[in-house]
């Protein structure tokens, strides 16, 4: 209890510290590599994310890092997004997270983001006609997360930042760092802490930065005039959820895996832009079939007037999941929609492997 005592009081500490110029709206918009904030991940964002608590495998390197550490043995995850349907935006994730030791995983996680393709224009030009071009984002993640006892996981996620277009670049690291708490009769009770996209701030460099400029004096001179770009920093916050299991059915254990109904809640307090409720719930029959349901909450988001996001707030999902051999490994089918205005919302689609 003392050791358990200690992870939970550093946590605390770490939070509050960081809590202190959080959930600022009047910054907005004074972050960049804003990607970093788009749940690429299937069953998380069936539930908006509420369930960083509880998030395990590959996709809590997005919610809260410490749930890779339930990877046991080996897990395969592909997922493609249709970014708010219409934009031609595509984003793919991919990744495995692996078991090493009794209570150690490490993972990889690679997410690339198309932003389809944008008409070139110039001054001489505004109306474009000299071709197209496709801005890329690429977040790169490897971890370590450990079991540090029955109840206790952490870990912790270094990421390598991309952003590109045609003669300009941005790139930059960032870490993040998490604890989950598990406990009750059943462990169905979870507590979990993150500390997202904390890093240098970011710089835009290349050619296309420079323009050539005719200068008059006596003769006409050409000259390369280079544009300084200012440096922007990462859209950090901070996560803090929970999450209940409830047993519907019962065997001579007291409880039964049969059918369970998760609840959750996470709030996430932004250093850039409002704070978020997110609450979710999940019902599972077997660990096969599973339902999701989500909302997305904050400042203003009820009405189209208010409203800062493109996000209307509901958001749903559905999970497929059959074992396939006598080791219990796992196939499962993932989708899930987030509702948006203006667009066509936002789809999903995930395939798992755990062998």
């Amino acid at each position: 209890m003392i050791k358990n005592l200690k992870y939970i009081g550093l946590s605390a500490a770490i939070i509050a510290s960081t809590l202190l110029e959080a959930g600022n709206p009047e910054r907005a918009g004074q972050a960049g590599a804003s990607q970093l904030l788009i749940n690429p991940y299937a069953r998380n964002s069936g539930m908006v994310g509420s369930n960083s608590a509880r998030a395990r495998g590959l996709e809590a390197q997005f919610l809260n890092i410490a749930g890779t550490a339930f990877t046991r043995k080996t897990e395969f995850i592909f997922n493609r997004s249709n970014w708010l349907q219409g934009t031609d935006i595509f984003i793919n994730s991919f990744g495995l997270t692996q078991g090493i030791g009794e209570t150690g995983t490490i993972g990889l996680g690679i997410v690339s983001i198309n932003g389809g393709k944008i008409d070139i224009t110039t001054e001489d030009q505004p109306e474009g006609g000299l071709g197209t071009y496709s801005p890329t984002f690429y977040n790169i993640s490897m971890s370590y997360a450990k079991m540090f006892s029955e109840n206790i996981f952490g870990g912790i996620n270094f990421k390598i930042i991309s952003e590109q277009i045609p003669n300009v670049s941005a790139r930059g690291i960032a870490i993040d760092a998490g604890i989950q708490y598990h406990t009750g009769k059943y462990d169905q009770i979870h507590i979990g802490i993150a500390l997202k996209n904390w890093g240098p701030k970011m710089t835009y460099r290349g050619d296309g930065l420079s323009r050539q400029s005719t200068v008059k004096y006596g003769n006409n001179y050409e000259l390369t005039v280079n544009n300084r770009s200012g440096a922007f920093e990462l859209p950090a916050l901070v996560n803090i959820g929970t999450s209940y299991d409830f047993y519907l059915t019962k065997d001579s254990t007291g409880r039964s895996k049969k059918q369970r109904l998760t609840l959750n809640g996470t709030y996430t307090s932004n250093s850039f832009t409002y704070d978020n409720f997110l609450v979710g719930a999940e019902y599972a029959w077997k660990e096969m079939l599973m339902l999701r349901a989500g909302f997305y909450a904050e400042k203003g988001i009820l009405s189209a007037d208010t409203r800062r996001t493109v996000f209307t707030g509901p958001a749903a999902g559905l999970t497929f999941e059959i074992p396939f051999n006598e080791k219990k490994s796992t196939v499962g089918l993932d989708y899930s929609y987030r509702f948006t205005n203006p667009f066509g919302g936002t789809h999903t689609f995930g395939l798992r492997v755990n062998l």
